[in-house]
């Protein structure tokens, strides 16, 4: 089985599609970008001085990402497929399962940011700890007024709240042993009870929408907040909009897709920071992201490596 996993926000970089930025299929998935930043994302990231981690055109260009690169594997695709966003990487992940069209997908993530963005206001943020036990790491967080946002593994956590207090946070994790303690390129206090708010605004959007039937094939969605298959898909909506607010489980999400027996993972981009944890969380699986890759042909030869003899027409 095949994890595929779909990036959240702090990797755009200007050379994010360049795997992608010529392949025939990918073309419907820039153009409806192109419609709502404005620009084609793929002039966009290659301006100078291009505000790349801005809330709404960061999310945009992170599921612009996951679904070109989608759909440059989906002919090459195994029959088992297994498929998990983190942060807004969950709402590519709906496109990549089949259950939202590209351009909706799309469209909904400048409505999540603009509602992330007026429900939290200036100087948030997000700051990345690794080294510490949970535990440690939200005690530190309560200290200065901050939130526990995404659990990715045991020793590592996302904490979110007020850009100085993570500072604060930042310094005393280091003093306490932590291995790294960073503000992360992210405005917004995302998956923390600051947005609650957005959560409400975006559940109304998502409510207005009509969910596509998966094709055959389709990989199998797990859900972003705490790692379970989507089985409900107005449950799958609610969780959708709650994860906004609410403490995420990335680490529920490693354990979901090692449990349905991922054997290979491929992190769509941008950047290679799932591909990192899911080294460490699926010990015994070929794991690889994206941007690993010098062509298509190479992403779609490395998949069909790992084809079972069932999958092979």
């Amino acid at each position: 089985m095949l994890a595929l996993l779909c990036s959240g926000q702090g990797a755009q970089h200007p050379g994010m599609f360049d795997l992608t930025e010529d392949a025939p299929q990918a073309q419907p998935v820039f153009e409806a970008a192109a419609s709502l930043l404005g620009i084609d994302p793929r002039d966009l990231v290659e301006q100078p001085n291009a505000d790349l981690h801005g809330n709404r055109t960061g999310q945009i260009l992170c599921c612009t990402a996951a679904l070109a690169a989608w759909k440059i594997i989906d002919q090459s695709k195994p029959s088992r497929l297994v498929v998990a966003g983190y942060s807004i990487g969950d709402l590519a992940a709906w496109g990549c399962a089949g259950r939202l069209e590209p351009g909706s997908v799309l469209r909904l993530a400048a409505v999540r940011a603009e509602a992330m963005d007026a429900a939290s206001g200036e100087g948030y943020g997000l700051a990345g700890i690794r080294g510490l036990s949970l535990d440690t790491v939200t005690k530190l967080a309560e200290r200065h007024a901050c939130q526990l946002a995404i659990r990715n593994a045991p020793d590592s956590a996302v904490v979110g709240g007020l850009r100085t207090a993570l500072e604060a946070v930042c310094t005393q994790a280091a003093a306490a042993g932590a291995q790294r303690a960073i503000l992360l390129p992210v405005r917004t206090p995302s998956h923390t009870p600051l947005l609650v708010d957005a959560s409400q605004s975006f559940a109304q959007a998502l409510a207005r929408e009509t969910l596509q039937r998966p094709p055959p094939g389709a990989p199998r969605l797990i859900q972003g907040l705490d790692g379970t298959t989507l089985f409900d898909p107005a449950g799958g909506l609610d969780k959708l909009a709650r994860q906004i607010s609410q403490t995420i489980d990335w680490a529920g999400c490693l354990e979901a897709c090692r449990e349905l027996g991922a054997e290979s993972v491929l992190e769509l981009g941008p950047g290679r920071s799932l591909a990192t944890m899911a080294r460490d969380a699926l010990p015994g699986a070929r794991v690889h992201a994206l941007e690993d890759f010098r062509s298509i042909e190479g992403v779609n030869a490395w998949i069909e490596r790992r084809r079972l003899p069932l999958d092979r027409p």
